[in-house]
């Protein structure tokens, strides 16, 4: 069941190229991204202190994340997203579309220097 709420999160895409897609979200309290699943495994990397509600088909979690926390996920796991804190919380979304392309950019800046 989805979260009841009818302020959208705000997703501001800043990258999205073969290698990866890196999105910022914004969450006023009480926002939430909508039921959605991700085609590729990702990283988040919290800006601002705040709680995650969380729900998946086995329930609701709420987690706390400090600035500069991150955490890993898998692709494929469908889920919403809820700022679950009183005040507006932002984070930035990595999603790797491309490992191998990483370490191509890794070997190319490597022969650079």
């Amino acid at each position: 069941m989805a979260f009841k709420c009818d302020i959208p999160a705000v997703p501001t895409q800043q990258v999205d190229d073969a290698v990866a897609r890196i999105t910022r979200w914004d969450f006023e309290p009480g926002a939430v991204t909508g039921w959605h699943t991700h085609g590729y495994p990702y990283f988040v990397v919290m800006l601002t202190p705040g709680v995650l509600r969380v729900q998946t088909a086995e329930g609701e979690t709420e987690v706390p994340l400090g600035a500069g926390q991150s955490y890993r996920r898998p692709a494929g796991i469908e889920h919403d997203v809820m700022n679950g804190s009183p005040h507006p919380i932002a984070f930035i979304e990595i999603e790797v579309k491309d490992p191998t392309q990483l370490e191509m950019l890794a070997l190319a800046q490597g022969a650079q220097q």
